[in-house]
């Protein structure tokens, strides 16, 4: 397992086709979840500090659509889309991402959310299920680390301003 973390979230890669991503969150798993899950908490942490989000569509239920968009800091726009494949309040969400750009649609990743109670806190996990070791080398080599960091902080202030 090669581990590439550089801040508050821990990212490895667990197999060929595998991103995990860990963080410890001093609020509790339904805060956690309400941050992730609420479309106006998603517009505040999505783009991190690489742009603007704009948009923000999601049915959130298990066959519902999803669809976020930024502008970047530079001006490009970025979207992404997908499924909703498995929601359990405040423990598990599962959804299909498709990137919206120059990769080849092919096969979605598929992301789980998994939200565990600790000491009053949660453990979050996201483990990316790649197509395959290439899709996974132009994710890690895209930047994402650096944008998962700045989102886990700001997911980690909206949380504890929940509470």
């Amino acid at each position: 397992m090669t581990t590439t973390s550089k801040g508050s979230a821990t990212v490895t890669l667990p197999s060929d086709t595998q991103i995990l991503i860990t963080r410890e969150f001093d609020a509790a798993p339904p805060l956690v979840f309400r941050v992730w899950s609420t479309p106006e908490l998603v517009q505040k942490w999505w783009a991190g500090q690489r742009g603007t989000t704009t948009t923000v569509d999601m049915d959130f239920r298990v066959g519902g659509a999803w669809r976020y968009v930024l502008i970047s800091n530079n001006g490009d726009e970025v979207a992404f889309h997908g499924e909703y494949r498995e929601i359990v309040r405040d423990q598990r969400v599962v959804w299909t991402e498709h990137f919206e750009g120059p990769w080849p649609e092919g096969e979605p990743v598929v992301n789980t959310l998994t939200l565990t109670e600790r000491d009053g806190g949660t453990i979050l996990e996201l483990l990316s299920d790649c197509p395959d070791q290439d899709v996974r080398d132009m994710i890690v080599n895209s930047g994402m680390e650096s944008g998962v960091q700045e989102q886990m902080v700001i997911i980690a202030e909206l949380a504890a301003a929940l509470e």
